[in-house]
């Protein structure tokens, strides 16, 4: 009898053991979407890898637009977390959020870093020239919208006559008002629509390489602040009221996730809260992948592995 029953103790606990293992596997494993735009897909691929590698959890990447789906799926249990929320994209996902009104059937977990801006931007070198191209500084006390006219002989071209010429948003339907803008802020420029997004950086890009002045409409994070060396140009601050005499509002793009998040896995909630990848971090990223084709993956596992001193810092 004694005999017999070793090999039956030992198979139950067996099954025990493998039980909780299961349990505790169980309770590592996460459900997020992988966002549909390359900035959004680098953010989340830099948490996960930090929160599997160095946390031990496994993620279940899930494919869906992102938008009010992802909000339903947090809220409905099917998704613990996603990455990148810009709040002026998501008006319907907000009213679920404490932090912006909502109801809190959706948790707030803290700002990505990664801020999206747009603005006027022109190269460094029309400031403070550029010796090793022998390009000299064609607008050096160039620092706001007030300084443009003073240069508008620098910036002038075909299209504009004797003015100067701005490279304005690239899409009408963006309804950016670049002219309406300017002629509010008493910049006597024209606004120049170049039709398309691929014929707008085409163009920014071809006077960059000539080194040639120019100013134009530019927003963050993006890849062609990786590729070329642009400085803002100062605009009044966000005021709807007195919009478009003003820049544009900015977003503080977040994590949002289940409120179980917060008890359950409060680990992974002190990695997303401490989280900062800024925009002249992931510009470089989606640079390599959008422009240089590289594959995503092995492009997040180089800026963790040259990175490693910064994203400690967010670990508990």
């Amino acid at each position: 009898m004694t005999v017999r029953f070793k090999p039956a103790l030992a198979a139950v606990v067996l099954a025990l053991g493998l039980g909780s293992l299961s349990q505790a596997q169980a309770a590592k494993r996460l459900t997020a979407p992988d966002p549909d735009w390359t900035g959004g897909l680098v953010t989340c691929l830099v948490a996960q890898k930090i929160i599997e590698e160095e946390l031990g959890y496994r993620t279940k990447r899930i494919t869906m637009p992102s938008g009010p789906g992802v909000f339903e799926g947090v809220r409905n249990g099917d998704l613990d977390f996603a990455c990148e929320s810009w709040p002026s994209y998501n008006p319907a996902g907000n009213k679920y959020i404490t932090e912006f009104g909502g109801d809190g059937s959706v948790a707030y977990l803290g700002p990505t870093g990664i801020v999206g801006a747009s603005g006027y931007y022109v190269p460094r070198y029309v400031i403070e020239g550029d010796a090793a191209r022998g390009i000299p500084a064609s607008a050096p006390n160039l620092k706001s919208y007030k300084d443009l006219n003073q240069y508008g002989h620098m910036f002038k071209s075909l299209e504009s006559g004797g003015k100067g010429n701005l490279i304005g948003c690239p899409v009408a339907a963006w309804l950016c008002d670049d002219q309406k803008r300017l002629d509010m802020l008493g910049v006597d420029y024209h606004a120049q629509s170049m039709g398309s997004e691929t014929a707008h950086w085409a163009e920014i890009q071809a006077k960059y390489k000539r080194g040639e002045p120019f100013v134009a409409y530019a927003w963050e994070p993006h890849w062609i602040h990786a590729a070329l060396d642009l400085v803002s140009i100062e605009l009044p601050a966000y005021d709807e009221s007195k919009w478009p005499a003003t820049t544009w509002d900015r977003d503080v793009t977040h994590f949002h996730g289940s409120p179980k998040m917060l008890d359950e896995h409060p680990d992974v909630v002190h990695v997303l809260q401490k989280m900062d990848l800024t925009n002249a971090m992931q510009a470089p990223m989606i640079y390599a992948v959008d422009v240089k084709k590289e594959d995503i993956e092995e492009v997040v596992d180089d800026w963790l592995a040259a990175n490693e001193s910064v994203w400690r810092k967010w670990l508990p």
